[in-house]
Parts: C-alpha cells; sequence; structure tokens
C-alpha cells in the first residue's frame, strides 16, 4: 500500500486513538515520577508552607476567638436571666418587708391604744381609723371613720400614742372630723401635773416645725413648774376630760408682767404619724353632772 500523501493546504490530523495513547503514558509516567520521587513536592511544599498554613492558622484563631465569644454570650445571657430573677426576688422581698413594717406599726399603734385604754380605764371609748385629713405635715384635722351611728358626738375627746389629740368638732352618720391640740384655733385648759398650776395650751402649727406647741397664763407664784414637768388637762376645762396628757414642758419663761409664765410644750402625740385613736364617748358635761 502506498503511503498516503496529503496535498498542500490539507490540515494535518492525528488519529484519536493516538492521542488517548499518547495521554495514558504521559500520565502513567507523571504517577510513577510523583510516587517514586519528591521532585513536585519540593515546590508544593513551599506553597503550602507560605499559604497554606499561615491561613489555617489564621482560621484556627478566629475558631478560637469565636469559641470565646459563644462562651462569653452562654455567659451574659446566664448573668442577664440570673439578674432578672434576683430583681424579682427583691422586688419581692421590698414588698414583704414593706407590709412587715406596716404590720409592724399597727402593732405598735395598737399596743400603745392598749397601753391608753388601761391608763383611762375608768372612761369608756370607741377605737376608729384616720380616713382623711387636712393638706400639710400635720394631723391638725383629720376624718374618723366612725360617727353618729357609732354614738359619737361632738366634743367628744379622742385620745392616742401618749395622749390628748383633740376633740370632736363635727359628724356625720359614719364619720366624724377630729380638730387636734395643734390647731391654730386650739385652746386647752390645762394644769401642771406636779403643782396643778393652771395655764393655757395653745396650737400653734409654725411651733409645730419645732415639735412644740405654746402654753400661757401659768400663775406659778411658787416657781414649782420646771423643764420637764407634765401638762395635762385640768378639772376646770369645759370641753375635756380631766389629767389627760397633753405633753411636757420643754421652756419656760416669766412674761412682762412678773405675775404669769409662758412657754412651749412637746406634745405627748406623734402628730406627723397617726393611724388609729381612740373616742371616750364620755362627755365632759356628763361627768360634770354625775
Amino acid at each position: 500500500m502506498s503511503p498516503v500523501i496529503k496535498k498542500r493546504g490539507e490540515k494535518f490530523t492525528i488519529p484519536s486513538k493516538y492521542l488517548l495513547l499518547a495521554l495514558t503514558i504521559l500520565c502513567t509516567v507523571l504517577m510513577l515520577i510523583t510516587f517514586g520521587t519528591d521532585v513536585f513536592n519540593r515546590p508544593l511544599n513551599a506553597v503550602v508552607g507560605r499559604v497554606i498554613v499561615p491561613f489555617q492558622q489564621g482560621i484556627g484563631k478566629l475558631g478560637g476567638w469565636l469559641a470565646n465569644r459563644s462562651e462569653e454570650l452562654v455567659q451574659i445571657r446566664d448573668l442577664l436571666e440570673e439578674n432578672q430573677r434576683l430583681r424579682q426576688e427583691i422586688a419581692q422581698l421590698t414588698e414583704e418587708n414593706t407590709l412587715l413594717q406596716q404590720d409592724k406599726y399597727e402593732l405598735n399603734q395598737l399596743r400603745a391604744l392598749i397601753e391608753l385604754d388601761e391608763q383611762y380605764e375608768s372612761y369608756h371609748k370607741v377605737g376608729a381609723r384616720i380616713i382623711g385629713r387636712d393638706t400639710g405635715n400635720w394631723y391638725s384635722s383629720f376624718i374618723i371613720d366612725k360617727g353618729e351611728d357609732d354614738g359619737l358626738a361632738v366634743d367628744m375627746n379622742v385620745i392616742a400614742g401618749g395622749g390628748l389629740v383633740g376633740r370632736i368638732t363635727a359628724t356625720g352618720p359614719n364619720w366624724s372630723r377630729i380638730t387636734s391640740i395643734i390647731s391654730d384655733n386650739s385652746n386647752v385648759s390645762a394644769m401642771t401635773l406636779a403643782s396643778e398650776d393652771n395655764m393655757i395650751v395653745s396650737g400653734n402649727l409654725q411651733l409645730m416645725t419645732e415639735n412644740s406647741i405654746s402654753f400661757s397664763q401659768l400663775v406659778d407664784s411658787l416657781n414649782t413648774a420646771v423643764v420637764g414637768d407634765k401638762v395635762v388637762t385640768s378639772n376646770i376645762s369645759d370641753k375635756y376630760l380631766p389629767n389627760i396628757l397633753i405633753g411636757y414642758i420643754n421652756s419656760i419663761e416669766t412674761d412682762a408682767n412678773n405675775l404669769t409664765k409662758s412657754g412651749r410644750i412637746t406634745p405627748a402625740v406623734d402628730f406627723e404619724h397617726l393611724g388609729e385613736v381612740l373616742v371616750i364617748t364620755d362627755l365632759k358635761q356628763s361627768v360634770d353632772g354625775e
């Protein structure tokens, strides 16, 4: 057979079977060289050392940082939950403490009223709760939750804490208004308990900023009245029952006429904090009539 002679201008082509055979031989040789020698390992290792390893180190550090942040976020979430729980416990404990303090205050008031009831056991009394008062820091005028339906009437004396609070000045079916002895328009006929020297005790809301009310017209010819003496309601009072404690003399001075004395009294009752009172249902007029 004569060889195939291609004419000028025709494209030379290699049959695909020869090309496939050549590629197979080349791949086999490269595999033998790769497995049998380190010809390609040195450049590849250099590439790995310069590019892949730093990249892996960066990925490792990033993973560690993300793990730490994740753990911190979990801790923060736990702390927030714990904080919320503690806030709720504090709120509950604060509420319970407030209730306990209120119960303690009311218990102390009730004990004081019981002691006061025993101190004036010869009088008939009705307990009442304050339900309203005039504006200001002091209980100079206030409303209680008992009235005519409970047998209360105008001029009945009111006591609390350590002694005299005031008297009823108005009543309704289920309420009464009390005007206290610290009111500016209040005057009480009183006397020193030790010497029974008479005086007039007057309310003074301005003096109450110093926890005081005033007294005047004290006739003390023997100079027996001193600071600390008890002052009580006198027998000659037309509205107040006798010997109810008003307070204690805290200052005393001789008037310009050199015949009488005046000064200040510290009230026995805390007129800034009142909750419950006792109303003496015996009127002065009825007691004097007996």
